[in-house]
This record gives C-alpha cells, sequence and structure tokens, in this order.
C-alpha cells in the first residue's frame, strides 16, 4: 500500500479524541488537578461527539460501525485480560504477596548501595505486580527514610523510586501497558518481553552506576525487622515463568489467581468468603479501564469510518522515507498521545491501530511495534510533571514534581536506549524461511 493507495482522509474525523483531550487537559488545567476529569466520562462524551458526526449517514449505521469495532475480538480480549490481571493482583496483595516481595528485597538491600538497591527492588516489584503504581505508594515511604537519615536529596530517591516501577510498568507479563501494546500488535507476550527487555537493559545498568556514583559514602541501616515467607512470593514468580514458557495470558492469569487464593487460604490469610471478595474488587479496580478500552475501540472504528486513520497515515507516511523513519513515526505517535493523556495506557490503545498499519507498511516485526509503544508511552509517564507517578511520588515526599524530574534517570535512559535500537536496527529479526 503506497502514499497514492491511502484515500485523503479527514483532519476533522479526529474531533472525538480532540474533544477528549481539551477535557481531560482544561479540566486539569483549571482546577489543577489532571486527574479530576475521569476517564470514562471524557470517554463518553468523546463517544457521543463521534455518533454525531457525519451527519450524511444514518444514526443507525453509525452504532453498527460504533459496535463492530467496540466489540471486536482483539479489544474484549483485553478488556477480559485487564480484569483478571486486577483479580490476581488483587488476590496477591490481600494474601501478603506485596508485603512479602518489599520486605524480601529490603532485608538484602547493602548499607552502602541503598538507592541502587532500591532501584533493583523496584523494578522486581513492578515486573510481579505489573503496576507503577503499586510500587510507588510500597516503595515511596520507604524511600522519604533513607533521605532523612542521609544527606541524598530526597527528590533523588523518589526519582529512583519512579525509575524502577516504570521498568517493570514497561516488561511486566500483567501490566495494562504490556497488554495493550502486545494486544494491538498481535504479537505474544514472551517475545514482546525478550525484545523489549534488551533494549532497555543497558539504560537499566546505566542507571544503576549513576545512583551508585551520586550516592557514594552515603550509607544507613535500615531499622526495624522485614519479615517475608517465600510462599507468598511464589504467585509472583509462577506468572513470571508461566508467561515467559508460552502459557496463554488468559490461563496464567487465573492459574496465578488461583495459586495465591489456595496459600491464602492455607495459611490463614483467607476464607473462602475473603478470597472470592479480593478477586472480586481487583477486578472492579480494572473495571474503568476495560470500559474505556472498549469506548476508545468503537471511538477508533468511527474515526477510521470517517477517513480519520487514512489521514493521519497520510501525514504520517508522506515524512517517512524507510523502516527505521517509520519506527520513529510510531514512536512519535505514542509519545505525543501519552503527552496529551498523561496515561500510558491508553495513549496505547489510542495509537495501537494506527502504529499496526505503520508497522505492517513497512515490514516492522509486531515485537518491535509493541516494545516501540510500550517504551515510548512509559519513557514519558516517568517524567511527565503531571502523570499520575510523579504526583503520586511528589505527594508522598511532600516536594515538586519538577524537583523529581530533575534526577529522573532511568526514564531517559529507557528512551536513549530505544532511539538507538531504531537507529542500529536492534534487534535483527530472522524472516519466516529462518534466512
Amino acid at each position: 500500500m503506497s502514499n497514492e493507495q491511502l484515500k485523503k482522509g479527514s483532519l476533522l474525523a479526529f474531533l472525538p479524541l480532540i474533544v477528549f483531550v481539551v477535557l481531560f487537559i482544561g479540566s486539569g488545567i483549571v482546577t489543577k488537578d489532571f486527574y479530576n476529569m475521569p476517564l470514562n466520562v471524557a470517554m463518553l462524551i468523546a463517544a457521543g461527539v463521534a455518533l454525531m458526526m457525519n451527519r450524511r449517514e444514518p444514526f443507525s449505521k453509525k452504532v453498527d460501525v460504533f459496535m463492530k469495532h467496540a466489540g471486536h475480538p482483539n479489544i474484549i480480549l483485553m478488556a477480559v485480560i485487564f480484569l483478571l490481571a486486577g483479580a490476581f493482583a488483587g488476590v496477591a496483595k490481600g494474601m501478603g504477596a506485596v508485603e512479602s516481595t518489599v520486605n524480601l528485597g529490603l532485608s538484602l538491600l547493602p548499607a552502602n548501595l541503598l538507592i541502587v538497591g532500591l532501584f533493583v527492588i523496584g523494578c522486581f516489584i513492578s515486573i510481579s505486580m505489573g503496576t507503577s503504581m503499586g510500587t510507588i505508594v510500597a516503595l515511596a515511604p520507604i524511600g522519604v527514610g533513607i533521605a532523612a537519615q542521609t544527606d541524598i536529596p530526597v527528590a533523588l530517591v523518589m526519582a529512583t523510586v519512579i525509575g524502577g516501577a516504570m521498568f517493570g510498568d514497561n516488561l511486566s507479563m500483567i501490566s495494562d501497558t504490556t497488554i495493550a501494546a502486545v494486544r494491538t500488535q498481535q504479537t505474544k507476550m514472551k517475545d514482546k518481553f525478550k525484545v523489549n527487555f534488551f533494549i532497555v537493559l543497558p539504560g537499566a545498568i546505566v542507571t544503576m552506576i549513576l545512583l551508585a556514583l551520586l550516592t557514594h559514602g552515603n550509607s544507613a541501616e535500615l531499622t526495624g525487622e522485614y519479615p517475608f515467607e517465600f510462599s507468598k512470593i511464589l504467585p509472583y514468580v509462577a506468572v513470571l515463568v508461566a508467561a515467559l514458557l508460552g502459557a496463554h495470558v488468559l490461563v496464567v492469569l487465573v492459574g496465578g489467581t488461583i495459586l495465591a487464593g489456595v496459600i491464602g487460604l492455607l495459611d490463614g490469610s483467607y476464607q473462602l468468603d475473603t478470597f472470592l471478595q479480593e478477586a472480586s474488587a481487583g477486578i472492579m479496580s480494572m473495571e474503568d479501564l476495560a470500559i474505556v478500552s472498549i469506548l476508545i475501540g468503537g471511538i477508533v472504528g468511527i474515526i477510521q469510518h470517517n477517513g480519520g486513520i487514512d489521514y493521519l497515515l497520510r501525514v504520517i507516511t508522506r515524512k517517512i522515507k524507510s523502516k527505521k523513519g517509520a519506527e520513529f513515526g510510531i514512536a512519535g505517535l505514542v509519545s505525543a498521545a501519552d503527552i496529551a493523556t498523561a496515561n500510558n495506557t491508553i495513549a496505547i490503545i489510542i495509537t495501537g491501530p494506527v502504529a499496526k498499519r505503520i508497522a505492517d507498511e513497512y515490514g516492522i516485526d509486531p515485537r518491535k511495534s509493541a516494545s516501540l509503544l510500550d517504551t515510548f508511552s512509559s519513557v514519558w509517564q516517568g517524567v511527565l510533571p503531571y502523570g499520575v507517578q510523579v504526583l503520586a511520588a511528589a505527594g508522598l515526599a511532600a516536594i515538586s514534581p519538577l524537583n523529581i524530574i530533575v534526577y529522573s534517570f532511568y526514564p531517559v535512559l529507557m528512551g536513549i536506549c530505544c532511539v538507538v535500537a531504531i537507529l542500529i536496527g536492534y534487534p535483527r529479526f530472522k524472516k519466516a524461511n529462518g534466512k
């Protein structure tokens, strides 16, 4: 498909998403709270705008288009995965998996490498939990305590916690960003993980070196005991191993939830009713994201029907002359969406279909396009002063978000690693015929 073959398309088709961004950003500027406008309400309004456009077509036909795309198998499967990931996260947390995982890491922290150790713990916990916010909430108070006992700036400590959180948010098998990137690019989680991990690993290593140099000579002993049980950490390990072995994500999440529940029942953390309640609460915590994903699917369907996707492809591909240019195009597309929405999952869901079209056109392996979507959205989410991760860490430490961004080494290095990977053509995938 060449540029000449693309329909001219229309920028006006993007009006629903423009309305969404204006509502989201506008309410944030007015109220000084960028999360004051509920995502589902903003998306419902955008969906209404989408259905009101193109009055030359019957309303019933536009509804049909909306429902067809909202109910696409990939969208529904993604929504179900979100719900199951919520159930697993809720059950695992309720039986003490988070606390045991954090305490295991704290018990291993060397006194002279506290900040490097804190970053490594953040990486492990976020990969296990699949949530950057959960990691920040768990580790930020500990980070504040470390800063109070040393000369290390609290902003550096909070940036370290955010960096570790974004490492796992970008790579975890149960992270909503990974789920969205994999489903929109039609690849497998284990395959995307292997590609993505080796792209960003140098950034993590350089971050640890920088942290060691900046905090050299600072040491402190963490007070108190940090009890942990290996059995409570087992569900996280089992989910990671099963996913890497290639088990279907639905099997992985259901199996992990059952394993966490059984361990909780055996050690007395749960009764059967409390186990079911935690699973339900976890599902409900992801319900909003699942609904928003379905609404975005319908909105993007209307945008495509009205020529918006063709317009965007025409504009982007007009500047693209090579495969590398196409990869930079995908990176820029998801970056712009994340800056506008301050939500990396939503940014991936919105831009995923366009990224898939670009990837197919220029022969980009879906593992690479999924990694680009996930990584660049995570890069911006780790440095945006109005991003929920930075705001949460700043609030817990009672400092300005701008102070934290100065020390946001890992998100920046993650982006640099991805840019280098594009420039050098890494990784080089084998063709289907093995040549």
